[in-house]
C-alpha cells in the first residue's frame, strides 16, 4: 500500500526506538522491511533519523532513499521530538526501479543516506564542490558572527581543509579519485568551530562524478594555539575583512539563502515566474559575493607582508586537482580538459593552497574564454632552475600589444567580458610572492596560452 503524496504518513516512535504508533502505509513498510508490530523500527533510514532527531531536540525534514523489495521508495520525512518520542510525517512515496547494471549508484544513493541520516546536519555538492543543497540544521550550524553559508559557495571557501594521515586533504583525494570520504577536518572560515565532514560520490548513469553527499558533525573544541602574528598586521587585515562582512556579504548570504528557499519551494510551491525571479535574484547575489571575494583576495596580495608557505609541491597533482575542479563547467559547454597523467610528478617550491588559487584561475579562464567542443591542455615541463605548468586554449588568442593588459587591476578586454577584471592581476601578485611568475605565449588567432612558474624543488 502506497500513501497519498498529498496526505503525509503518520508515526510515533519511542524513546527506545519502537514503532510504537503507525498509519497503515507506514505500518506496512515496517513490516515487510521485517519488523514486528510494536517493535523497533525496521526501516533504517528513519530509525537512523528518529535517534538523530531525539539527540539534537530540534524537528528535521529530510529526503531518504528506502528500500523496499526489489525496488527504491523516495521519501519525504519530517521528524520532531514530542517528549521522549519522535513523531514522522511523511509525503512523496514514490517507487523507482532499482537501476539494473548500475550497482555503484544504488550503493552510492544508500550509503549517502545512512551518512546523512546519523550526521548532525546534511549538505550535498556539484563536482566543483560547490555546494548544491545545504539542510536547515546547517545553516544554523554554520551560520554566526561571519557569513553564513550560501548554496554555489565553494566548500574551499566556507572551509579550510585540514590534511589527512596521508598528508593531502582527505576531501581532495576523493575529489581526484572519485570515491567516498569519512574524516575530512575543517575549520570553519572566519571563526574557530571545526567539523567532520564525510561524503559519498555521486556517479551519473555514465560513470561520471557529479558531486558528492555527505554529513557533517560537530568536533569539540579544543585549546587554540598560540600563533607568532604581529597583532598590527593581523589587526590590519581583519579589520578590512569585517568591514566587508558587516557592510555587504552577511546581507548579501541572507538575500541569496532566501532566493534559494524560495527556489526549493521548502515552503510550498510557488509561481513559476516568481521562481525565475528568485532564481534571478540568487545568481546576482553570487555574483557580488564573487566580486567581494576578488577585493579580500586583492586586499590580501597588496600588503607588503603578504606571507606565503614555501613547501615542496608536485605541479602535476595541482593540474590535475585544478582540472578536475573545472570539470563540470567545461562539460556545459561540451569541452575537454586534457591533464597530465597520473603517474606523472615534478616538483616545485610554493604555498599549496595559494598555487592551486592560481590554477584554478588559469584553467577556469581557459574555459570560461574557449570555444565550445574544444580543447584546454593543461602539461607541465621543467625550464632550467623553475617547474612550468601551460595551460592552453583554442579561443581567439590575446594580441601581443595587449597581454600586459589582461594583468591589469580591473582590466578586461572588452566590456562584455565576465569577471571583475581582478584574477589575473591576483594570479600574478600570488605566483611573484612564490618565486615564480605568469607570462604568455602566444598571439592573436592561436589560442592563450599561459604559463605559470615557480621555483623548482
Amino acid at each position: 500500500m502506497m500513501g497519498s503524496e498529498e496526505q503525509p504518513v503518520h508515526g510515533l516512535v519511542d524513546g527506545d526506538g519502537r514503532l510504537i504508533a503507525a498509519d497503515p502505509a507506514l505500518a506496512d513498510l515496517h513490516a515487510r522491511a521485517g519488523g514486528e508490530r510494536g517493535g523497533p523500527l525496521a526501516v533504517p533510514q528513519l530509525a537512523a533519523l528518529a535517534r538523530l532527531v531525539r539527540r539534537l531536540a530540534i524537528p528535521v525534514s529530510r529526503a531518504v532513499i528506502a528500500a523496499d523489495g526489489a525496488e527504491d521508495l523516495d521519501l519525504w520525512v519530517r521528524a520532531k521530538p514530542e517528549g521522549s518520542d519522535v513523531a514522522l510525517a511523511i509525503v512523496g512515496w514514490k517507487h523507482r526501479a532499482a537501476a539494473a547494471g548500475l550497482p555503484n549508484i544504488r550503493t552510492s544513493s544508500r550509503d549517502a543516506d545512512f551518512v546523512r541520516a546519523e550526521a548532525d546536519w546534511t549538505w550535498e555538492t556539484d563536482a566543483t564542490l560547490r555546494l548544491s543543497s545545504l539542510s536547515a540544521e546547517g545553516m544554523k550550524a554554520l551560520d554566526g558572527d561571519t557569513a553564513g553559508p550560501v548554496l554555489g559557495d565553494a566548500l574551499t571557501r566556507l572551509f579550510v581543509l585540514e590534511e589527512g594521515p596521508d598528508g593531502g586533504p582527505p576531501l581532495l583525494d576523493a575529489l581526484a579519485d572519485q570515491k567516498g570520504f569519512e574524516d575530512q577536518r575543517v575549520t570553519l572560515r572566519g571563526s574557530t568551530r571545526r567539523f567532520r565532514l564525510v561524503g559519498v560520490p555521486l556517479i551519473d548513469p555514465t560513470g561520471r562524478l557529479t558531486g558528492f553527499r555527505g554529513g557533517g558533525f560537530a568536533v569539540p573544541d579544543e585549546p587554540e594555539p598560540v600563533l607568532d602574528i604581529p597583532p598590527a598586521a593581523n589587526d590590519a587585515k581583519s579589520a578590512f575583512a569585517r568591514r566587508l562582512e558587516t557592510a555587504l556579504r552577511v546581507p548579501i548570504h541572507r538575500i541569496v539563502a532566501t532566493a534559494e528557499q524560495i527556489r526549493e519551494q521548502d515552503e510550498g510551491p510557488v509561481r513559476a515566474d516568481y521562481n525565475a525571479y528568485a532564481g534571478d535574484i540568487a545568481h546576482a547575489g553570487r555574483h557580488l559575493l564573487g566580486l567581494i571575494d576578488d577585493l579580500v583576495d586583492l586586499e590580501a596580495v597588496e600588503r607588503a607582508d603578504l606571507d606565503v608557505e614555501q613547501e615542496v609541491l608536485d605541479m602535476a597533482d595541482l593540474a590535475r586537482r585544478a582540472s578536475g575542479l573545472l570539470s563540470v563547467r567545461a562539460d556545459d559547454k561540451d569541452m575537454r580538459i586534457e591533464q597530465p597523467d597520473l603517474i606523472e610528478k615534478i616538483a616545485a617550491i610554493g604555498d599549496f593552497k595559494r598555487a592551486l588559487q592560481v590554477m584554478v584561475n588559469l584553467v577556469g579562464n581557459a574555459v570560461r574564454y574557449g570555444p565550445a567542443a574544444s580543447t584546454v591542455r593543461v602539461t607541465t615541463e621543467a625550464r632550467g632552475g623553475a617547474v612550468a605548468v601551460i595551460v592552453a586554449d583554442q579561443g581567439r588568442g590575446i594580441d601581443p600589444k595587449n597581454q600586459e593588459l589582461v594583468f591589469a587591476k580591473f582590466e578586461r578586454l572588452g566590456a562584455r567580458e565576465p569577471g571583475s577584471g581582478l584574477g589575473l592581476y591576483i594570479s600574478r601578485r600570488l605566483a611573484r610572492a612564490m618565486g615564480g611568475d605568469i607570462a604568455i605565449e602566444s598571439g592573436a588567432g592561436e589560442g592563450a596560452r599561459f604559463v605559470f612558474t615557480l621555483p623548482a624543488a
